[in-house]
């Protein structure tokens, strides 16, 4: 027997969790306070590229990620094919840059690990590397080139989410300004500000770094909190930065609607999502440091959103401890947009009630800060 689910959260992981509940059978409602894709998912960079986010090693965050890479091509080309809708998702590889020979040992260090997990990556230099970007600036010493990386355009991605999910039968209610859950131990229950009820089987929390304020109606702590993450773009002709260009200080991507995104400067601001020009400005200088021919550029375009960070670093997704009913997809920080097709996945397995988690996902359980 097939349930109703509520999602809490129209962005990127409460709509992909949506998407793939509604194709199982159920009947799913998505409350959404804001409009759909608002936040964090509609001021993406849209880069599906965990082997340059992560430098660390493979740990859980890590391998969720690779595995949410693996799923992206057919994933991607259901979303298009259900909405009838388009978006851009490039193969476009990677480069992490290096400035100094020091660095270089970093970047073997990370290719050795990272050819446990299907990397082709290479080390380059000299004119091998600058024959694949050009215009990268001569003071860059080497980069390591990931072919795997991917990215999209997220805002109509979203969209394409958002239009999938409504030709599959789910019900999308957005604008509603405030959403509070009034039942959830033996019925979900959930009350909007105009008055309207919402009721179902099963709630999934989805809302980002408003997650923190359920903290006392199910009385557990929730730890996610909003990062404001601040990027420019710039108009540009002939797509001059053909990957997606990484360092130690942000990134740069070329789009095909003719604009160059650079991200992000981040900061504490609470649900601020103002754009600051010593945000703004960080990025400037390490742009162009890094892309001498944007020395003077100006960007046309400027903008934040929140990312939900948790205290550890690693998402909340799983079914909270003393009730069933309620299963968390929450604090996915800046790799929502990646991680969307593994959470839906993982999220719609808990719902369905499909095994015992892997010791990886064992890692994002929400009852680990109670």
């Amino acid at each position: 027997m097939k349930d109703r689910i509520v999602v809490m959260g129209g962005g990127v992981i409460g709509l992909s969790c949506a998407f793939e509940l509604q194709k199982r059978g159920h009947q799913v409602t998505v409350l959404e306070i804001n409009r759909c894709g608002g936040q964090a998912s509609g001021a993406a960079a849209g880069m599906l590229a965990p082997y340059s986010e992560n430098v660390e090693g493979s740990d859980p965050f890590f391998r969720f990620g690779w595995e949410s890479l693996r799923l992206y091509p057919d994933w991607q080309a259901e979303v298009k094919q259900v909405s009838g809708g388009t978006f851009e998702y490039t193969n476009s590889g990677s480069l992490y840059v290096a400035y100094h020979e020091a660095d270089l040992l970093a970047l073997e260090g990370r290719l050795l690990w990272q050819r446990q997990f299907g990397s082709s990556g290479t080390i380059l230099e000299g004119d091998a590397l600058f024959r694949l970007e050009p215009l990268l600036s001569r003071q860059v010493r080497a980069a390591l080139y990931t072919p795997e990386e991917s990215h999209l355009y997220a805002p109509h991605y979203v969209q394409a989410l958002e239009e999938g999910c409504r030709r599959l039968g789910v019900d999308i209610c957005d604008q509603l300004e405030q959403v509070s859950v009034a039942r959830w131990r033996d019925e979900i229950v959930l009350l909007s500000k105009d008055g309207s009820t919402f009721r179902g089987d099963r709630l999934l929390v989805c809302n980002g770094a408003w997650a923190q304020e359920l903290a006392g109606t199910f009385g557990v702590d929730i730890p996610v909190y909003p990062i404001r993450g601040q990027i420019c773009a710039y108009a540009v002709d002939a797509k001059p930065v053909q990957h997606m260009v990484f360092g130690n200080q942000g990134y740069l991507v070329g789009k095909e609607n003719g604009t160059l995104v650079c991200g992000a400067s981040e900061d504490v601001a609470g649900f601020d999502t103002t754009v600051t020009e010593r945000g703004i400005e960080r990025l400037r200088k390490w742009n162009k440091a890094m892309f001498p021919f944007l020395e003077h550029r100006v960007p046309f375009h400027k903008w934040a959103g929140l990312r939900p960070s948790t205290l550890d670093g690693l998402p909340l997704i799983g079914a909270m401890d003393d009730a069933s009913r309620v299963v968390f997809a929450v604090g996915h920080y800046r790799n929502g947009i990646l991680l969307s097709p593994a959470t839906a996945k993982l999220a719609a397995d808990w719902i369905e009630g499909k095994g015992s988690p892997s010791e990886d996902y064992r890692a994002f359980l929400p009852g680990r800060f109670s």
